[in-house]
């Protein structure tokens, strides 16, 4: 069965969603650093730890993961800095 969206892997990085994790001290500059990017069909990118494994056996009962998707996990203040920039609905 098809799914109602799919994300179109020719997309690219267009602009930072809020600041790095870098200004935000959430990492020195030359970690791996968790991050938010708009891609160019509109999209958001998001980069952070792999939890997948660890939330498997307690996700909410209405949250279902595909076998193709991770739960990925960022800082708090990396969402709350990129408010500014996501638009609204």
């Amino acid at each position: 069965m098809a799914r109602v969206w799919d994300p179109d892997p020719s997309a690219v990085f267009v602009r930072r969603l809020g600041r790095s994790a870098a200004e935000l001290g959430n990492s020195s500059a030359d970690d791996k650093c968790p991050d938010i990017w708009q891609l160019s069909n509109g999209d958001v990118a998001v980069i952070g730890r792999d939890l997948t494994a660890a939330y498997a056996g307690r996700l909410p009962g209405e949250v279902r993961l595909g076998a193709d998707e991770r739960l990925v996990v960022i800082p708090g203040n990396m969402l709350s800095a990129a408010k500014a920039d996501i638009p609204d609905a």
